[in-house]
């Protein structure tokens, strides 16, 4: 009877050592807990993106925001009348391009971005709750340092496109509707 070859004690696997793992289980926890949160947002991930920015002013025209975000520019044009319909942004002529049209964020959507950041907050306190305060925020610090460099090497074409992986939410890009034609 032939033995199966032990592995030698210096390569002990622990899976729970392992970052990828590590990320993974946080990752899915987080996409599990923000898809109830932003579930009746006008376009879930990407409605909240599209809200953040018109909110922080990084919306400058529709575009501009279709490309930061990796949004299809006609997703883009029906996520935008979503929201808009929402009353949660508005869009107005460009002062220094007609043709464009800039994004804002409505008292209303301030206000929801406003509420649905609390909640989110509540979302990453539970899943990093294992670590004492002082370090979720030290935590967050360095997740953030780490991800804003690897994101300036090599940018996500579409943040959201994570998230959907890990959530199973279909992506929106590949779920447009169809306009009703006259």
């Amino acid at each position: 009877m032939t033995q199966a070859p032990q592995s030698p004690a210096h390569t002990h696997v622990d899976l729970q050592s392992d970052l990828g793992w590590a990320l993974g289980v946080l990752l899915r926890a987080y996409a599990k807990g923000a898809q109830s949160v932003i579930a009746d947002m006008p376009g879930g991930p990407r409605g909240y993106q599209v809200l953040t920015s018109a909110v922080d002013g990084a919306a400058h025209t529709q575009l501009a925001l279709a490309n930061k975000l990796g949004i299809d520019r006609t997703v883009m044009t029906y996520l935008l009348d979503d929201l808009e319909k929402a009353g949660l942004i508005e869009r107005r002529p460009d002062p220094s391009d007609r043709r464009a049209r800039q994004i804002f964020a409505t008292p209303a959507g301030r206000a929801a971005l406003c509420d649905l950041q609390r909640k989110l907050r509540h979302i990453e306190d539970r899943v990093i709750g294992a670590l004492p305060e002082d370090d979720r925020a030290r935590f967050r610090e360095l997740l953030r340092t780490v991800a804003v460099a690897i994101d300036e090497h090599d940018p996500l074409s579409d943040p959201c496109t994570v998230v959907e992986t890990f959530s199973g939410v279909e992506p929106a890009a590949r779920t447009r509707r169809r306009r009703p034609t006259s």
